[in-house]
């Protein structure tokens, strides 16, 4: 479970990259931990986990074939019929 779901696009695998270990290096600075990285190597799409904050890295391709978006796209829908 996750509080708060960031999804990023970098423009190239080698951004992705960046943009993750400058995400990493801010948290332990600030002194939080990070509990998992998945996908650096690769590139494509990087998986930080925060614990309370998830974040996903993508390429544009990877984020539009994904489209994870979609998964909550009904959210906003009911939380306004409330």
């Amino acid at each position: 479970m996750a509080d708060t779901f960031a999804i990023v696009t970098g423009r190239s695998k080698i951004q992705n990259r960046a943009i993750a270990d400058a995400i990493v290096e801010a948290v332990r600075r600030n002194r939080y931990e990070v509990a998992r990285i998945e996908g650096h190597a690769e590139g494509s799409w990087i998986l930080l986990d925060l614990g309370n904050v998830i974040v996903h890295i993508f390429t544009p391709e990877q984020r539009s074939f994904y489209n994870l978006e979609r998964l909550w796209s009904d959210v906003a829908k009911k939380s306004q019929a409330l």
